[in-house]
C-alpha cells in the first residue's frame, strides 16, 4: 500500500534531556549534567561574559531519558546501535494497552497485543495506561515497573516487527536475574540474531495523539556505543 505524509507536521514522541533530575530516570543512573567549559580567562557562558555557550555533557543512555538500543546491549561483542541501524523511516503502529495486575507485577500481556497488530508494520508503540504526564520524570529505579510478558518478543520477531518503541524503562522486569526474555528473543540472541533490528524506551506519546498506523522517523546520534539518546518522530499517513 502507498502512504502520503506532510513532514512539515512532526509529532515528537522523545522526552527532551533537561540539566539536573526533572528526567525520568532508571536503574541508579546519575542525573543529567550540564556543565559550563572553562579554561583559562574563557567561559562558555554568554550570561557570565563570554562570547559563546559551550557546554559539556554527561548522561547515561540506558538510564537517562529517550533512548534506542541494539542487539549489542545484551552481546558479549562490542556491537553499536550505529552499524547496526542504516535506515531511518518506518510504518509503524501506536496502540495503547493496560499493564495487569500479576501478584506485585504489572505486565503487558500477549493476549492485549496481538489482536491489535495490523499486518505488515515495521514498527510497533505500545503506550500503557493510564498515561500520566509524570512520565515525563518519573524516578523509576527500584520501584518495579510495568513491562512486557515474555511471550511479546517472540511473538513480535515471527511478525517481522522489527523496531519496539515503549514509555517504559524496560521491556524487561526491572530485576529478573539476568532472564532478559524479550531483549533476548525479541533479538533471536540463541538463533539468526537480528542485527538491525532496535527497542526504544522511555518514550512519552501524549494522550491527544490516537492509536493508529504512522511514519516513524527514528533519530539516533552516532555514539559506537550499543545505545544511544533518541528521538522518534511520527507523522500522520494518508493512504
Amino acid at each position: 500500500m502507498a502512504y502520503t505524509a506532510d513532514l512539515s507536521q512532526p509529532i515528537d514522541i522523545s522526552i527532551p534531556l533537561q540539566n539536573g533530575t526533572q528526567n525520568p530516570n532508571c536503574y541508579y543512573a546519575d542525573p543529567v549534567e550540564f556543565s559550563t567549559i572553562r579554561s583559562g580567562d574563557f567561559v562558555g557562558s554568554v550570561a557570565e561574559g563570554g562570547t559563546v555557550n559551550y557546554q559539556s555533557v554527561k548522561l547515561t543512555p540506558h538510564g537517562n531519558g529517550t533512548h534506542t538500543e541494539c542487539y549489542g546491549h545484551i552481546s558479549p561483542g562490542h556491537v553499536t546501535l550505529n552499524e547496526c541501524l542504516k535506515s531511518f523511516h518506518f510504518i509503524a503502529q501506536l496502540i495503547s494497552v493496560t499493564p495487569e495486575r500479576r501478584g506485585g507485577d504489572q505486565v503487558v500481556l500477549l493476549k492485549d497485543i496481538e489482536p491489535q497488530l495490523a499486518d505488515g508494520v515495521e514498527a510497533l508503540i505500545i503506550r500503557t495506561l493510564p498515561n500520566e504526564s509524570t512520565k515525563l520524570k518519573r524516578q523509576y529505579s527500584g520501584t518495579n515497573p510495568p513491562y512486557l510478558e515474555g511471550e511479546i518478543g517472540n511473538f513480535l520477531k515471527e511478525k517481522g516487527v522489527k523496531h519496539l518503541l515503549v514509555d517504559l524503562p524496560s521491556v524487561d522486569r526491572e530485576v529478573d536475574q539476568g532472564v532478559l526474555a524479550v531483549h533476548r528473543s525479541f533479538w533471536d540472541i540463541t538463533g539468526d540474531i537480528r542485527r538491525d533490528a532496535t527497542i526504544t524506551e522511555l518514550i512519552y506519546i501524549n494522550n491527544l495523539i490516537s492509536d493508529g498506523i504512522y511514519l516513524l522517523n527514528l533519530q539516533i546520534t552516532s555514539l559506537e556505543m550499543d545505545a544511544s539518546p533518541s528521538k522518534p518522530v511520527l507523522f500522520n499517513l494518508k493512504s
